[in-house]
């Protein structure tokens, strides 16, 4: 090889060493700033155990739910118990959430991302009362943009943490249950009424019927029946199962009167058991697709038969919540009154049912 050639392929050497360094440093520009931080946690070491608290807040509502005692219950509805495994699954959602993205941020971009005054503030307090994470979640983050995002429900969503006003991340979780609606976090079991030995229902316009049995496996009689009257036994084991299983969709808030709610003249359906429990359930004005309603236990249970000592300690258990309902005024769905809610000729057999 000649000097003249050497020298050539030193030059070429040279040039695509420096297009490979440029190359190299293009790159780097095009990384965020924080690249190391992708993949890390937004709230390094905080633990599930420590959490005593979660609050979130919409520029149309609040709510707040915090541990007393043993309980999780929601201050806006003067401590009615929260559904404590939506609370749990909601905190370790939150504790889990993971930088995917991290872009620097405009004043406008925040307002059009939410993650402003409009934003969902969400906090997890610990036993004090002291904040142990916070950040406002914005709009769901879409891969592709669906036809209709406010249904979809969102591959993640843009948050924004305290004191990183220029800064947006995104993270996996959509985050769905970021809701300030009080029926998406109470607990909705209503009572449970079981062994039901009579039930029987008194309209405001002074009609009524009741229904019967001797024993858990007796047949339903209808409690006066006139001429050829018979009850249709599925009917009536439909009424007392639906009854013995009541859920609730929401609590009503604070303030109403009986006259807002139709409770000052309701229906009354009472329910008597085997265990010797009274179940009163007085149903108001229909709210949408739920009726305003007052639930009641009474009595001592006194179980009787060969599980009686087993079943003693489960209502003992039970009841001392199913008593503290009757401090609320409740919104049960309509769906789940059907069975019952019925006139008297609605639980008679028709001609045909007579001749089966």
């Amino acid at each position: 090889m000649n000097a003249r050639w050497a020298a050539l392929l030193v030059v070429l050497l040279a040039a695509l060493g420096g297009g490979a360094l440029l190359v190299r440093q293009q790159a780097d520009t095009r990384k965020p700033a924080d690249a190391a931080g992708l993949g890390q946690p937004l709230f390094k070491d905080l633990q599930a155990a420590a959490v005593a608290g979660v609050s979130i807040r919409q520029p149309k509502g609040a709510i707040t739910i915090e541990k007393k005692g043993e309980r999780w219950t929601i201050a806006e509805l003067d401590g009615f118990p929260a559904d404590y495994d939506k609370l749990r699954d909601f905190a370790l959602r939150v504790i889990a959430l993971k930088v995917g993205q991290s872009e620097p941020i405009g004043e406008k971009d925040r307002a059009r991302l939410l993650l402003d005054a409009d934003g969902t503030a969400i906090e997890l307090r610990g036993a004090d009362g002291k904040p142990l994470a916070r950040l406002t979640a914005g709009k769901k983050y879409f891969k592709a943009e669906p036809e209709n995002p406010d249904r979809a429900v969102g591959d993640g969503r843009y948050v924004a943490l305290p004191g990183e006003e220029k800064r947006v991340l995104v993270v996996a979780d959509p985050l769905t249950q970021a809701s300030v609606k009080t029926s998406d976090w109470i607990r909705k079991a209503g009572f449970e009424a079981e062994k039901i030995k009579t039930l029987e229902l008194r309209a405001p316009d002074g009609s009524t019927w009741k229904i019967e049995r001797s024993g858990d496996n007796a047949d339903w009689k209808l409690a006066g029946a006139r001429g050829d009257e018979k009850l249709e036994v599925s009917k009536a084991n439909a009424a007392a199962y639906t009854f013995g299983r009541i859920e609730l969709a929401d609590v009503a808030p604070k303030g109403l009167k009986p006259e807002d709610t139709g409770l000052d003249k309701p229906t009354v359906v009472t329910a008597t058991t085997l265990d010797g429990l009274s179940y009163t359930l007085k149903i108001g004005r229909l709210q949408g697709e739920n009726y305003y309603a007052a639930m009641a236990v009474a009595g001592e249970p006194k179980p009787e038969g060969k599980d009686a000592e087993e079943r003693g300690k489960t209502l003992a258990a039970r009841l001392p919540r199913e008593k503290e309902l009757a401090q609320y005024v409740l919104l049960v769905p309509k769906s789940k009154l059907e069975d019952f809610l019925k006139k008297r000729a609605d639980l008679l057999a028709t001609k045909d049912e007579k001749k089966k």
